[in-house]
């Protein structure tokens, strides 16, 4: 399986390696403006790969291959000009963009192009990730499955936002004064985390839910101690990450609440990681993580661990719940 990286920041570099590493997968280019005319290797801190890293799309074109992960934003908007141009190339596409996990509610006019291209070339795009694309949604409906009835859904991430990068703390608001926090939240440059409304539509589609209103909040959670990432730092007063939270309503009644109180060094100040979910219905189900699955490495993994399922998919914009359960694939001896 041929691969083109699209974006080598802090996920799309672990998700290199993977490739690189997995031995039935091959990386044959890579696309990033910051790194452009480096060695692939020396991006990714491992010996030198004969591999440019080029500034320009057209690396897809010249390299032919089977399928492109692109981790360059979050945003439909922004990366749909990049998965366009690898499908009008016959490539099939992983994204981690969280807005690609379901964005046929948010973005119906462009899901039904994006759907209708990919099945014009004969190509599958898929946007993944840990959440969304795992923990909120993909990993609640496989618990729904030994439900008889389901009735309401509960449940909570509570995360390390360390291990990424820029672009994640500035729209989460990390190393920003509590006013500074509020007027981003205005301006649109703080939007906490991107996903509520794909995870929520995702989960209420195969149930066949009707969702008539979804509210979200957006609280800063302030530090009282310092925190650092090699992206960013903390002093005391500042704002260390956002607490966000999500209902979705049938009517009057809630049926779903998410809550995502993400933050850089939780445990500087006593607080445990953790994944919890509550389904109530027939049967009750409450299942908890403890600590949380780490944010970081479980997109780089799961992005990966989709490229083989997604080339061998039927053509179309796909979600996590149209796919086979997914597996670690790097496991293979």
């Amino acid at each position: 399986m041929r691969i083109v990286s699209w974006g080598l920041g802090a996920m799309g570099n672990g998700i290199a390696k993977n490739i690189i590493q997995s031995g039935y997968m091959k990386l044959v280019g890579a696309i990033d403006l910051n790194h452009a005319g480096k060695d692939v290797g020396e991006v990714l801190g491992m010996d030198k790969l004969g591999i440019v890293v080029s500034k320009d799309k057209e690396i897809i074109e010249k390299t032919n291959p089977d399928l492109v992960v692109i981790a360059t934003s979050s945003f439909v908007k922004e990366v749909l000009p990049q998965i366009e141009y690898a499908v009008k190339n016959h490539c099939n596409v992983v994204t981690i963009a969280e807005e690609m996990a379901f964005p046929f509610d948010s973005h119906p006019e462009e899901s039904l192009y994006m759907d209708s291209l990919a099945r014009r070339y004969g190509v599958t795009i898929l946007g993944t990730g840990v959440n969304p694309g795992f923990v909120l949604d993909t990993l609640i409906l496989s618990l729904t499955g030994v439900c008889n009835r389901v009735d309401k859904i509960v449940a909570r991430r509570i995360n390390d936002l360390s291990p990424f990068g820029k672009t994640v703390m500035e729209t989460q608001g990390v190393g920003t004064t509590p006013e500074q926090f509020e007027e981003g939240l205005k301006t649109g440059k703080i939007v906490g985390h991107i996903g509520f409304p794909q995870s929520i539509m995702m989960i209420a589609r195969a149930l066949g839910w009707n969702i008539t209103k979804i509210e979200e909040e957006r609280k800063p959670i302030i530090s009282n101690v310092h925190r650092e990432t090699p992206v960013v730092k903390v002093e005391p007063g500042m704002v260390a990450g956002c607490n966000h939270s999500a209902k979705a309503y049938i009517g009057d009644e809630v049926v779903i609440e998410m809550q995502h109180p993400q933050q850089i060094h939780p445990h500087l100040e006593g607080v445990e990681t953790g994944d919890y979910i509550e389904i109530y219905g027939d049967p009750d189900i409450k299942l908890a993580i403890k600590p949380e699955i780490p944010g970081g490495k479980a997109t780089i993994a799961i992005a990966t661990n989709m490229i083989p399922i997604v080339i061998g998919a039927e053509p179309g914009l796909k979600t996590m719940a149209d796919l086979p359960v997914p597996r670690s694939v790097l496991s293979i001896k």
